[in-house]
């Protein structure tokens, strides 16, 4: 029987060096009196949440004007040359480094596949960066939708002909992934839960949305898929 290995991108494959990079744009604002940055950041993190839930609109607008609400939020000035500078980051991240050898891994025996929160010309680099080929790549742009809306996943399975029973789920997003797809039927659901920590909004390995399995990063996952 056919069967996929769908993939959350970043944070998941990609090291998603977010947080650093947004530091470093913004270093010369840092000193700000009374500043946390843990908690802009939090915040920043938030606000890129609040903002999926929302009406579509590309990637690309999005990252920019969620960072300018936790700026605002703490205090600290925008420009537009802050957001252009993070956007133009994101293709630069490569993948984590156990990614590589366990996707060919999966490959023997899988389709493998992302459905990601990004547009399409932002994440083919780090595709291109992680060296493997994917079978389907759908992104929030092609579904006009962000996890973790139920259409974007429905639209991945539609646009992949595939039933969701036959698709194995593979994330690090608790609020993103594995919430959303408790009830759309999968075979199989796996955290990658990369922080050793509860998901970022939610219990660790709530009872609420079982069944998953959990892993720390994915060099275990070819064995747990039986490769």
């Amino acid at each position: 029987m056919r069967q996929i290995v769908t993939f959350d991108a970043y944070g998941t494959l990609v090291d998603f060096q977010l947080g650093p990079t947004t530091l470093k744009v913004l270093a010369d604002r840092l000193d700000l009196d009374r500043l946390n940055v843990d908690e802009f950041l939090d915040d920043f993190r938030i606000m890129r949440f609040h903002a999926v839930l929302e009406a579509y609109r590309p990637f690309r607008e999005l990252l920019p004007a969620s960072l300018e609400i936790a700026m605002r939020l703490h205090g600290l000035e925008y420009r537009q040359s802050d957001g252009e500078a993070l956007v133009a980051a994101v293709p630069t991240f490569g993948p984590h480094p156990e990614v590589p050898a366990a996707l060919q891994a999966l490959k023997s025996r899988y389709e493998i596949a992302i459905i990601s929160n990004t547009d399409d010309d932002l994440i083919a680099q780090n595709l291109a960066n992680m060296g493997v080929e994917f079978d389907h790549v759908i992104t929030a742009q092609q579904a006009k939708a962000y996890k973790p809306s139920r259409q974007a996943f429905e639209y991945a399975f539609q646009t992949m002909d595939i039933d969701p029973a036959q698709v194995i789920h593979v994330a690090q997003g608790w609020e993103y992934d594995l919430i959303p797809t408790r009830d759309l039927g999968l075979a199989r659901r796996v955290w990658i839960n990369r922080y050793g920590h509860n998901g970022s909004m939610g219990a660790r390995g709530s009872a609420d949305y079982q069944p998953f399995d959990e892993l720390p990063d994915l060099s275990g996952l070819p064995a747990l898929l039986g490769c």
